[in-house]
């Protein structure tokens, strides 16, 4: 009898999990079988090579991280802010879709192919920042620099390792969040930092 074969989905994810934690150049077949539990054989029932993984690994992300988000902000609904709101904690703290992000933002650097990928998922993220953030600022220019801040602060906050004078960077981000989208700010605004 034979035994059964380690699903196409666990490669993928095995994949995702050595990019994030080491680089594309972590994503190895031999490593991953090991990691999985299996021998090597397995993969070539899936992919062709290496590249065809890669390659599936970044279709996974673009649809985790740009439609199935989408998706879910649409079907929880709300008004434009609050969707904002939860597309950014939905891409950008989650603890699966953040460490991919930023490792196919490293990647990007060295990879024009992944470079234009990126652009892609990058595009329909500013899009949909551009749609919600028009709903309340009726100025071209203002939605475009208000799209902009609001991405950099997501991912820059990232790479930022800068204190904030006794605020904490969760609270520094929201008051920025608010300040993006305006929202007033919390009560007592103007307190001194705790």
């Amino acid at each position: 009898m034979r035994a059964p074969q380690t699903p196409r989905e666990r490669w993928i994810e095995e994949g995702l999990h050595a990019l994030a934690a080491a680089g594309p150049d972590a994503v190895r077949i031999e490593a991953l079988a090991k990691r999985l539990g299996v021998t090597k054989g397995g993969f070539y029932g899936y992919f062709a090579d290496r590249n065809a993984l890669l390659e599936a690994m970044l279709d996974t992300w673009e649809r985790e991280s740009t439609h199935e988000v989408i998706d879910r902000v649409e079907a929880e609904g709300g008004d434009p802010k609050s969707k904002i709101h939860r597309a950014g904690m939905l891409t950008f703290t989650e603890d699966r879709l953040l460490p991919i992000d930023l490792a196919i933002r490293a990647w990007a650097r060295h990879d024009e192919a992944v470079a234009q990928r990126l652009r892609r998922v990058d595009n329909r993220r500013m899009d949909l920042l551009r749609e919600m953030i028009g709903t309340f600022c009726p100025d071209a220019e203002e939605v475009e620099a208000r799209s902009l801040l609001a991405f950099c602060a997501a991912i820059g906050a990232n790479f930022l390792a800068a204190d904030h004078g006794g605020f904490t960077r969760p609270q520094v981000l929201a008051r920025a969040a608010d300040l993006l989208l305006d929202r007033p700010g919390p009560a007592g605004e103007g307190a001194q930092a705790p």
